[in-house]
């Protein structure tokens, strides 16, 4: 329970970093959010509570896998931020434009060969 919690705490510490930094330089601020710090956080625990290498090749292959339907909400947000949408309705935009890619994604890839 006590790793839970520090974990928990850890990720939280990351989020909070990233949102103070962004006050002072947003693009700085953007290098922290974008290195796949969360992810190798997550393969690191992983490993840790199940130790199988086909395990993390899966995880990991996922993980870039679903990284791509991501990364549209980052160029669709500012174009409707520079625009005049207000900021909740162009996150939602951009997260719901994220969920469709994702349903895209898990549907196209297996015609692929991409195991997700």
């Amino acid at each position: 329970m006590i790793a839970l919690i520090a974990r928990a705490l850890l990720c939280g510490a990351l989020i909070v970093a990233i949102s103070e930094i962004g006050k002072r330089q947003p693009t700085v601020a953007a290098l922290v959010a974008s290195l796949p710090l969360v992810s190798v956080l997550g393969m690191i625990l992983l490993w840790y509570g199940r130790p199988d290498a086909e395990n993390m090749a899966q995880h990991s292959a996922a993980t870039f896998w679903y990284v791509l339907p991501s990364l549209p909400m980052f160029l669709l947000m500012p174009l409707l931020l520079r625009h005049g949408t207000s900021f909740w309705i162009s996150l939602l935009l951009g997260c719901g434009l994220t969920m469709l890619l994702y349903l895209l994604m898990t549907l196209i890839a297996p015609s692929f060969g991409v195991k997700l």
